[in-house]
């Protein structure tokens, strides 16, 4: 393993690029990793974010560059990744028609969990997730904090090296949030890896590294109170609106004011 300032890189990226067709979705991004922490990839939709993490995960095949993730090459070993990672997708993937102790089972059999162990498993997985109670509930009665635990939960039945959570939380209440992210936590802590994109900043201020991503290229990275220093403004939304505005050549507020039948006399400044 190679070290990220005196870390174990779990993740090297060096000049990764993915196009479909005359779209470059990912341009060159140089990213190393660090092993044991929580690692945050932020940017606006259609950044790259999801693309890249499929190509991490061994989904999709990079048009050029190279990765290695816990040192296995994305392209030649793309299986014994798969077996040492969870892969969480924006889109829930689970199977709505069946109960949420069969979607459990399920995965346990993908992953050849030792038969031995699967009911002990599943058990310790819904009452980590508070789904007990609930194990022979049909997952597409669940609400969408429900869903997301369960899914969570699939993900975690192999007992994996490195978590990938893309957007894990959209569309999710606070309360689920919170407790989404109380999980994660507490997995970090228990020596686990994740890698996690998200929208909220309040969610990426806790992480411990954040890098961004605009237009398929990198374009900060460090944590989230070094960013914030470094660019002398307040928050990580502030972050990254600025760079949002850079990135563009747009102030934020300016498709608001092309929309000049809602302004009133007088307000156009």
């Amino acid at each position: 393993m190679n070290e990220v300032a005196g870390q174990e890189t779990l993740i090297q990226i060096r000049d990764l690029h993915k196009s479909f067709g005359k779209l470059e979705a990912v341009g060159g991004i140089d990213l190393d990793i660090p092993r044991g922490k929580i690692f945050g990839l932020l940017g606006p939709n259609g950044a790259g974010k999801s693309t890249l993490i499929r190509m991490l995960c061994g989904v999709l095949r990079p048009t050029s560059g190279s990765g290695t993730v816990f040192g296995y090459d994305i392209v030649k070993d793309a299986e014994l990744i798969k077996q040492n990672i969870g892969y969480m997708s924006q889109k829930f993937s689970l199977y709505e028609d069946l109960t949420v102790y069969e979607n459990l089972k399920f995965y346990t059999e993908i992953y050849n969990v030792n038969r031995k162990e699967v009911d002990q498993r599943i058990e310790q997985i819904v009452n980590m997730a508070g789904l007990s109670g609930r194990k022979n509930q049909i997952t597409g009665t669940l609400s969408g904090g429900w869903k997301q635990r369960l899914a969570l939960g699939c993900t975690l039945i192999h007992r994996p090296k490195l978590l990938i959570l893309d957007e894990p939380t959209a569309g999710v209440d606070p309360v689920s949030r919170r407790i989404f992210w109380e999980i994660i936590y507490r997995l970090s802590r228990q020596g686990i890896s994740i890698l996690v994109t998200t929208h909220y900043m309040d969610e990426a201020e806790s992480c411990d590294e954040v890098a961004f991503i605009f237009r398929g290229n990198l374009i900060g990275r460090g944590t989230p109170s070094e960013i914030i220093s470094e660019l002398g403004v307040k928050t990580l939304e502030d972050v990254f609106i600025k760079y949002e505005e850079e990135v563009t050549g747009n102030k934020v507020m300016s498709s608001y004011d092309e929309l000049k039948f809602l302004l009133r006399e007088g307000d156009e400044n």
